[in-house]
């Protein structure tokens, strides 16, 4: 949960408001209808839509999701799992009163235990979160390079070696080299794929 939770409210931060929620809907899907964490994740990811769809001018939708969002939110606690949901709700309710206040400014941030937490911010585990997120958002990166990387990654961890973790945490955190890291990444996995490809079944 807390990794999905972070990794979420990262992307949100960074701007990737439709990814945002992936990070957050498979394991919402897992929890008990109606459970605090439920209701929890179902505002947020409501919350992410609302903006989302405010940012396109899509007034209705914002403002049908704003309502929708608050009601998942109204009987939690704040803060709940280390984010200020007052501050989500105030934001909501902004929302519902003026959606073109998100094309005057930067939509509101998301808070984790105080801190704006962005994938610069990440440690390994929830940047791989991310990273798989944003190579199902994009078609443009495929998620099985991304998912060999990442696990190439988890083989360094604790080692001196630290390639693929870099590139991954790259990919996570830097949209505007994303592009050059993912190519990079891509190379060193075919390369590495190949050298197994090529001692496999020498010695049956």
């Amino acid at each position: 949960m807390d990794d999905a939770l972070r990794a979420g409210v990262a992307l949100y931060n960074d701007g990737e408001h439709h990814a945002a929620h992936d990070a957050w809907e498979d394991h919402w899907l897992e929890l008990e209808k109606g459970s605090d964490d439920e209701q929890f994740l179902h505002g947020l990811i409501q919350f992410t839509a609302a903006i989302y769809h405010a940012r396109r001018g899509n007034w209705s939708g914002a403002t049908g999701l704003a309502e929708s969002a608050t009601e998942y939110l109204t009987a939690l606690p704040t803060p709940y799992r280390g984010v200020d949901v007052d501050a989500v709700r105030t934001s909501l309710r902004s929302l519902r009163s003026d959606p073109e206040r998100i094309e005057r400014g930067r939509p509101p941030a998301l808070t984790v235990d105080g801190d704006v937490l962005t994938a610069r911010d990440l440690d390994f585990d929830v940047a791989a979160v991310a990273a798989a997120v944003i190579a199902e958002e994009y078609d443009r990166y495929d998620e099985a390079v991304v998912d060999a990387g990442i696990g190439f990654a988890r083989e360094e961890l604790g080692g001196a070696q630290t390639r693929y973790i870099t590139f991954v945490m790259d990919f996570a955190a830097d949209a505007v080299h994303r592009d050059i890291i993912y190519q990079r990444l891509a190379e060193h996995v075919e390369r590495r794929e190949q050298r197994a490809n090529d001692v496999t079944g020498l010695f049956d």
